[in-house]
């Protein structure tokens, strides 16, 4: 006998309760496990934050003993004049210690805040045993019973544990794994060119006659070790640091470089206003080499390097160490108060969050069940459909139309309710109209800009052709040789007219209408090239390989080439030669080379330039400038080629590398390439990168 369920039971059916009623069951397991979870991270917020207190006190430590460490060394390097001298109670010396001494007193204020850890305590009971050395090192600085190598480095009892206390940065701050080791790379910097400066200065002032045997060799090796060493450091930041943490070095060092040669021209001045010879210092490595070296201080001194400018070059460099020291220590600090702020915000936010969601949430969820469900999952459905499939499918056939028939009509998303969800289903239906509208207003568009030029460029060339012919005739029968050499230039003006009008047939998108059926020869297509620029006189040819080009990519090799010599002669003194140079590649491929000495190319243009090139955008306003940079493009694109601008290996000017592909040339099968061509492959094939040298030419504004 069958069973009726009754109504009772069909009630209690789960697949018959209401959408709320659905919603609230289903959120009933995860609004307890949130409870649980939310209880657990309220409890880990609360211990984050009290982490976060101590990860602060640990980052005012470092901060507090980078400084004092970087004011130890400094106290140092100021003092080798004044002691070498015997000016034992020079202000100088005085100033620099005091500076020191307050380091130190605000570097104990931190210990007394730092959280008590065995690391901690370890490390801050070696800067203590190095604390203890610091009078007796002062007392003996540059004395008879101790050296100047061992008076300068002395002071790395107190500076060396001190930078060491860096690798106790932790909790919460970003890479914390390698900030420390980050910060303790420069901090090493810093003290290398500090020892350097200290040890380089002693060596320029010191008199060498009264040197222990044996003593100026230990100077001149300590000297070279720690410019190895700060080589060594320098490596160890690039390999931690992040890239704005390497391009904030190298920043710094190029605004010293900057500054030292503010300096330079600052003294000259100075020593001009006042009669003297002034003789201006190299830069601080060659200045490190030559002292390096053992020279005397009189030589050294005749090549402009005297303790006063290598002290103010290799402070310079060591003020660059040190301000990034103290940006990396003041991030490490900042990041820490923000996590301890967030802790203590979420541990209070975290438990009225909790509840706040499980109320809300249920409250809510009739309501969207209710409104919602259908109309969205029917809204959601069409959405993608337009935007995966319908629009894309539009906009496609909206650019292959023919103009005047393109049809902007669009089907709606089915909604029809008056509530926010149909209006938002009548926007998204007002974008989707505007979308293909626009569309084929473009598409439209640039149909009939392509059919103009086009016209243009049809109506143009057999007027031209016919000049050329009259020319030619003219040409013939002319004997005067001023007369002759008029008509030549008039016959290259309306070869580049010519070109012009073949221009806008390239960029109306149509093809050549008559093609070679036969292959030429490499250097004939060059030949052609040149015989179409006005300047040909100044363009040179050399090691064109016995390569053949195939006929159906001749005409627009030849107008590609004859674009490109164009703009390397217009934008090259005239009495300069332009070269163009060929090489066969391993792989089968042809490079030709065409390098000019003009003023060159800016950087940031070069690179845009290589962009279009290699992937022609659209006709837009730009064309009018650069008429020849889009149809270089478009003619390479259209068989392959690759063309690619790059700065000179000279001191100016730009090369011009054209790459044919295999399929359009011919060569030799027994002929190998030599060493030179292996190398241009490699040069070749790497792409242009932002490295490159700053130049600064034009490419266009060409006369085509």
């Amino acid at each position: 006998m069958s069973h009726t369920p009754t109504a009772t039971g069909r009630r209690f059916n789960a697949r018959n309760l209401r959408v709320a009623q659905k919603l609230q069951a289903i959120l009933l397991i995860p609004v307890l496990v949130a409870l649980v979870l939310g209880g657990v991270r309220v409890k880990r917020s609360v211990d984050t934050w009290q982490t976060a207190k101590d990860a602060v006190r640990v980052a005012e430590l470092v901060q507090a003993a980078n400084t004092y460490a970087s004011d130890a060394i400094n106290e140092r390097d100021v003092s080798v004049i004044p002691l070498v001298k015997g000016e034992r109670d020079s202000d100088t010396v005085a100033k620099a210690r005091q500076i020191t001494d307050q380091d130190a007193e605000r570097f104990d204020e931190a210990v007394a805040r730092m959280p008590r850890t065995a690391s901690l305590e370890r490390r801050v009971q070696l800067v203590r045993a190095g604390e203890k050395r610091l009078a007796a090192v002062r007392a003996n600085a540059f004395t008879a019973g101790v050296t100047g190598v061992q008076t300068e480095e002395s002071y790395h009892a107190v500076q060396h544990p001190l930078m060491e206390i860096s690798n106790e940065l932790g909790f919460g701050i970003s890479s914390q794994a390698t900030l420390g080791r980050t910060l303790y790379a420069i901090s090493l910097t810093q003290a290398a060119e500090s020892l350097i400066r200290a040890i380089g200065t002693h060596l320029l002032v010191e008199d060498r006659s009264k040197l222990a045997q044996g003593e100026l060799q230990s100077q001149l090796a300590s000297f070279s070790s720690y410019v190895y060493l700060e080589q060594v450091a320098l490596q160890e930041y690039a390999g931690f640091a992040g890239t704005d943490d390497v391009a904030r070095l190298r920043k710094a060092l190029t605004d010293a470089e900057v500054k030292g040669r503010q300096q330079i021209a600052e003294a000259r001045t100075q020593a001009e206003a006042a009669g003297r010879t002034f003789v201006p210092p190299p830069s601080l490595d060659t200045m490190t080499s030559a002292i390096a070296s053992g020279a005397t201080a009189t030589q050294l001194t005749e090549r402009g390097i005297t303790p006063a400018t290598f002290f103010a070059a290799s402070t310079l460099s060591f003020d660059a160490y040190r301000s990034v020291e103290v940006y990396l220590t003041g991030t490490a600090l900042s990041e820490a108060h923000n996590i301890a702020d967030d802790a203590r915000d979420d541990a209070i936010v975290n438990a009225a969050l909790v509840l706040a969601s499980i109320l809300v949430a249920f409250l809510l969820a009739n309501w969207v069940a209710r409104t919602m469900s259908t109309s969205m999952r029917r809204l959601s459905a069409s959405a993608h459909a337009i935007a995966a499939q319908r629009l894309p499918d539009r906009l496609t056939q909206l650019t292959r139309a023919i103009p005047g028939r393109v049809d902007s009509d669009v089907e709606p998303i089915p909604i029809t309710t008056t509530d926010e969800i149909g209006e938002v289903a009548r926007a998204f239906d007002h974008v989707h109209r505007e979308a293909v509208r626009l569309a084929a207003q473009q598409a439209l568009l640039r149909a009939n800009i392509n059919t103009i030029l086009g016209n243009l460029a049809r109506r143009s060339q057999p007027l031209i052709e016919r000049q050329l012919a009259m020319i030619s005739d003219l040409e013939g029968r002319e004997a005067d040789p001023d007369q002759l050499e008029n008509l030549f230039h008039l016959d290259h003006l309306a070869t580049r007219v010519r070109r012009n009008g073949e221009n806008l047939l390239v960029l109306s998108g149509e093809s050549p209408a008559q093609q070679w059926d036969q292959p030429m020869p490499l250097v004939d297509v060059v030949r052609a090239a040149v015989s179409e620029v006005e300047q040909y006189e100044r363009i040179q040819l050399s090691g064109i390989p016995e390569a053949q080009i195939d006929g159906r990519a001749i005409n627009d090799l030849v107008h590609l080439l004859a674009e490109l010599l164009e703009n390397a002669a217009a934008f090259s003194s005239p009495h300069v030669p332009v070269h163009i140079t060929a090489a066969r590649l391993p792989d089968g491929r042809t490079i030709l080379e065409i390098h000019d000495q003009g003023i060159g190319l800016p950087h940031d243009e070069l690179a845009e330039i290589n962009r279009i090139l290699a992937d022609p955008p659209t006709v837009d306003a730009a064309l009018s400038q650069r008429m020849g940079l889009f149809v270089v493009g478009r003619l390479a694109d259209r068989h392959g080629i690759r063309v690619q601008l790059r700065p000179s290996h000279e001191e100016q000017g730009t090369t011009a590398l054209v790459m044919l592909p295999q399929t359009i040339t011919h060569r030799p099968a027994k002929e190998q390439p030599d060493a030179d061509t292996m190398a241009l492959v490699a040069f070749v094939d790497s792409p242009f990168t932002k490295d490159a040298p700053h130049t600064n030419e034009t490419w266009d504004n060409q006369p085509s």
